[in-house]
């Protein structure tokens, strides 16, 4: 009998680690954030973790107009290469 690689996902343990240390380090970055001196243009800019919630925002953006706007044009039928 075969066994499978086990991979370092597999075990909860690890991905719960894993989101512990990016949550860490979205913490340590925003508790660091006004100690760094900005150069904004705008003054929405200078708003405490704007550039995270900008971020956020972005990337949410980019996941729904890919879902409902992009996909209907580059689906394709379940049997279009048979």
């Amino acid at each position: 009998m075969k066994t499978e690689k086990q991979h370092i996902f597999d075990k909860p343990k690890n991905v719960q680690r894993v989101l512990y240390g990016l949550f860490g380090t979205l913490v340590l970055l925003l508790a660091l954030e006004p100690l760094v001196h900005k150069h904004p243009y705008f003054a929405w800019e200078e708003w405490f973790g704007f550039y995270a919630i900008y971020g956020f925002v972005a990337c949410v953006l980019l996941v729904l107009a890919a879902k409902y706007i992009l996909r209907p044009f580059v689906k394709r039928e379940e049997d279009y290469y048979d």
